[in-house]
């Protein structure tokens, strides 16, 4: 007999089971003995991202099946919002999507389409043959699946900023998550991801978003940033990432043997 299984948990389930904000780190390295090392970190969420890194929906199933052996939730950006792209990161299993460059209504709108079932979305089904309904091991998967996702979908622009209340409005909208650098970019503060005009847009969209009901996230690699940000009420945070961590800190080590110690300014950025 079949064993019967149940979706893995998002991040807003998880966020509200823990009762407290969620604290995340990018894997970006496509690693699955990476991912395994995060994993076992001690972090509440996982951002697996294949719109700047090398992971694809190959290299997305076995991580996230490593990641599952962890009390750790599994969050992954596709490189961009289509609905055939979405559909297919969906049928990896993964339960909460980040949506990239979402500007308008409209677009945030397409997106809630797309990780739904009809009639209330555009999905394609094919939960038979995907790891998302387990085979037909999840009982009621094309009942449920629209209950169990987590819909996040990503300011990273002016536009976004000044249609901020739209999108929240959006029904089918689980969550904001701000991206500074791409917003410092579209401001013309690129590379300035911690500019205090970057700061404000982030505390604007933590106030609408949580007006209209929403969750609101953001990327702060820096810790004096991302602990502001937490303080003023940010339900989940991304505060560094594999490759980055790697880089800065075998950097770190090499510059510790160097003839002067000393280490070059670096952006706390990605």
């Amino acid at each position: 007999m079949p064993v019967r299984l149940s979706p893995d948990e998002s991040l807003a389930a998880a966020r509200e089971r823990l009762g407290r904000p969620l604290i995340g780190v990018w894997v970006c390295s496509g690693s699955t003995l990476v991912t395994e090392i995060c994993a076992g970190a001690g972090f509440d969420w996982l951002f697996f991202d294949a719109e700047h890194s090398p992971n694809d929906i190959a290299t997305l199933v076995p991580q996230l099946q490593v990641a599952a052996a962890y009390p750790v939730i599994s969050v992954a950006r596709p490189p961009v919002n289509d609905t055939a792209v979405i559909k297919q990161f969906l049928d990896t299993g993964v339960t909460t999507l980040i949506i990239p460059m979402v500007d308008t209504r409209e677009q945030a709108e397409s997106a809630v389409r797309a990780v739904r079932y009809p009639p209330h979305g555009v999905r394609g089904v094919g939960s038979a043959l995907a790891r998302s309904g387990r085979w037909n091991r999840i009982p009621n998967y094309l009942a449920t699946a629209n209950e169990s996702l987590t819909l996040v979908v990503q300011i990273e622009s002016v536009l976004a900023v000044e249609n901020l209340a739209a999108i929240a409005a959006v029904e089918g909208v689980d969550a904001l998550f701000v991206g500074p650098s791409d917003l410092s970019a579209s401001m013309g503060l690129i590379g300035q991801p911690n500019d205090p005009r970057i700061e404000e847009a982030v505390l604007r969209a933590i106030e609408v978003g949580h007006a209209a009901g929403k969750l609101v996230g953001v990327n702060a690699f820096a810790e004096a940033t991302a602990r502001r940000y937490l303080a003023a009420g940010a339900d989940f945070v991304s505060v560094g990432a594999d490759v980055t961590i790697l880089a800065r800190g075998t950097e770190a080590l090499a510059n510790s043997f160097g003839d002067d110690g000393a280490d070059s300014p670096l952006s706390a950025g990605y």
